[in-house]
């Protein structure tokens, strides 16, 4: 038996994120958490899973099928990545390609949705307090030009609540993403049905001593991807104030620069005392307009 100080699995695991929404048995909660962050005139009352139908979806977290034809591929992507919006076009594609394949077809396709849950924040967003992004093709007016392929990307780091400011079954799901795993018991204001059957699913003494073992390996492989990218944070913000206190360091140095120049001293004097390129110093004597400063 495997020992977990948690009681509960981490939903952002491979593992812990397809046990609770990627097989038959549980998809009252996939349908559930779909509901909660598709548009207002789009809800699922039920699903077909296509993740083992051929190779090419194996590389999905799920994939799965609407009552009504509509198509869902749901990605979890845990650090950033070069190219993330390019590969969420490229996947896209796929149920366009399998629809392309089935012979005689006059082009008309189903609505599809590329669902990324992000544990992290795009670059471009992090002054931006939005959490969830909806992108649809658009013209120059902003008029959706085609409604049938719809982006949609949850940044998780941003939702902050704590349990008693939790509002709407939205709140509850993006909390239950995040923390989880740091719960030791269902607390009130979570006692909707379906969450309940959530954490019954994901209580680790429900799984076996043999997929105990691979959630035991998913966890281990986040950690490692965790502790990654923290240290590359880290290092990134090590070199943003060593670059910084350069920054205020030649710039301190110029200032004295310049006060040496105005005093009359000699460019080669300036450059031994401050040791500034003499180039830079010239370059500065001539913004001074001062005599000599390209002899």
């Amino acid at each position: 038996m495997v020992y977990f100080p948690e009681r509960y699995i981490n939903p952002l695991t491979d593992f812990g994120f397809k046990r609770l929404f990627d097989t038959e048995s549980n998809k009252d909660l996939l349908i559930d958490f779909l509901n909660v962050v598709l548009p207002e005139n789009h809800k699922v009352q039920d699903l077909e899973f296509h993740n083992n139908e051929n190779i090419s979806t194996a590389i999905f977290d799920i994939y799965c099928q609407g009552e009504t034809g509509e198509k869902f591929i749901v990605e979890i992507q845990r650090a950033t990545q070069n190219y993330f919006k390019d590969r969420s076009v490229y996947y896209s594609s796929f149920p366009i390609q399998e629809r392309a394949e089935q012979g005689n077809w006059n082009y008309k396709l189903t609505t599809i949705y590329a669902i990324g849950i992000l544990d992290f924040v795009f670059d471009n967003h992090k002054d931006d307090p939005t959490i969830k992004h909806l992108v649809e093709l658009k013209n120059q007016r902003c008029e959706v030009l085609y409604d049938k392929l719809k982006f949609i990307s949850i940044e998780l780091p941003k939702f902050r609540k704590r349990l008693d400011e939790l509002e709407t079954r939205y709140d509850k799901w993006l909390f239950l993403l995040r923390h989880l795993d740091e719960l030791e018991d269902k607390p009130e204001g979570l006692d909707e049905a379906i969450f309940s059957r959530l954490f019954e699913v994901a209580e680790i003494a429900q799984v076996s001593r043999r997929k105990q073992q691979a959630y035991m390996d998913s966890l281990k492989h986040h950690r490692d991807l965790q502790n990654v990218v923290d240290t590359a944070r880290q290092a990134g913000r090590e070199e943003g104030r060593r670059a910084g206190l350069q920054a205020v360091r030649e710039e301190g140095l110029l200032e004295v620069a310049r006060k040496m120049l105005l005093a009359g001293g000699e460019i080669e004097a300036v450059c031994q005392l401050t040791e500034l390129p003499e180039g830079r110093v010239q370059a500065l004597a001539k913004s001074l307009s001062l005599d000599g400063a390209d002899d």
